[in-house]
């Protein structure tokens, strides 16, 4: 096993670790127990009828064969992927992730919500009273976050051992996955929309998954936000070897930037070091089923190169 990635499956196996103590059995009923983003979530009983308010949070359900009865899957169905679809049973949509419909989530009669912290934490207590509401990090959350988050999902749905081997699983296909890709390949990845490129940086989901692979992020400069809106010009001083873009929309800026003559000097753009992939998949899932197809993408991107 490379080196790097020896060293990245250590810090995901820390992470499992560190999310250990979050959980507790104790007595009067309580049986779990978990620290989520607002402090101390217990339920004495096993959710049934869950509602997820973000994708990662799909993908962490599935993993362990729960299907939600509700999700605010933007009023697409297709946002959800189909390797997590082929999972799940048919659910409502409550509508999108930035503005779910209460309405819509107290009408299924959850037992639990999961939300975001990003983007719920306005309507926390409006969620708390239609049923607890376990508040965890997605929209910003590192890779390694998202594996902190996912670990703690499955203890607070009674599913503790389940999930602990899913992400047992989970690290030995990174590590399988990184085996068979070069290792320290500088790639860069960004979505496009019709007047936007933005980057996703080192601090990023996706800036972590490509590093757990064994590969290499490009430089974007300033790292205090994951995702870095970038100009053409400002594009080219990134300059990456390896480009991968999620297109939003068709045609976008992409399409627009490939007639100008600074595209053409770009290393990646010479090379024919250009791929498409899904953006639901990098940038919108987050989640452990998510990483692992990225994976699959990052080695059909470089067996095309050899």
């Amino acid at each position: 096993m490379k080196r790097f990635f020896a060293i990245t499956l250590s810090t995901l196996i820390l992470c499992l670790s560190f999310s250990a103590p979050a959980f507790s059995s104790t007595q009067n009923g309580i049986h779990n127990s978990v620290e989520d983003s607002k402090g101390t979530f217990s339920l004495d009983y096993t959710p049934k009828r869950i509602v997820v308010l973000e994708l990662s949070f799909v993908d962490a359900l599935a993993a362990v064969g729960v299907s939600p009865v509700g999700i605010a899957d933007d009023k697409d169905p297709e946002r959800i992927l189909k390797e997590i679809r082929d999972e799940i049973e048919d659910w409502t949509s409550v509508g999108t992730r930035s503005q779910p419909s209460l309405e819509t989530i107290a009408s299924l009669k959850p037992d639990l919500i999961i939300a975001d912290i990003s983007r719920h934490e306005g309507v926390y207590a409006d969620l708390q009273k239609i049923a607890p509401t376990l508040i965890l990090p997605s929209r910003r959350a590192t890779y390694e976050e998202n594996l902190h988050a996912t670990a703690i999902i499955g203890k607070a749905i009674g599913k503790d051992k389940e999930m602990q081997a899913r992400l047992k699983l989970h690290a030995q296909r990174m590590a399988d996955f990184a085996k068979q890709l070069p290792e320290g390949k500088e790639v860069q990845f960004g979505v496009a929309r019709d007047d936007a490129l933005f980057l996703h940086t080192a601090d990023s989901y996706a800036g972590g998954v490509i590093r757990a692979l064994g590969l290499k992020n490009a430089n974007t400069g300033r790292s205090d936000d994951a995702y870095r809106q970038t100009s053409l010009e400002q594009f080219l001083a990134v300059n990456p070897d390896y480009f991968i873009v999620g297109h939003y929309v068709t045609p976008s800026i992409i399409d627009k930037w490939k007639n100008e003559p600074l595209w053409s000097v770009l290393k990646a753009a010479k090379n024919k070091h250009i791929y498409s992939v899904n953006p639901n998949t990098w940038s919108r899932c987050r989640g452990i089923i998510s990483a692992e197809t990225m994976g699959q993408d990052l080695i059909r991107v470089f067996s095309a190169n050899q």
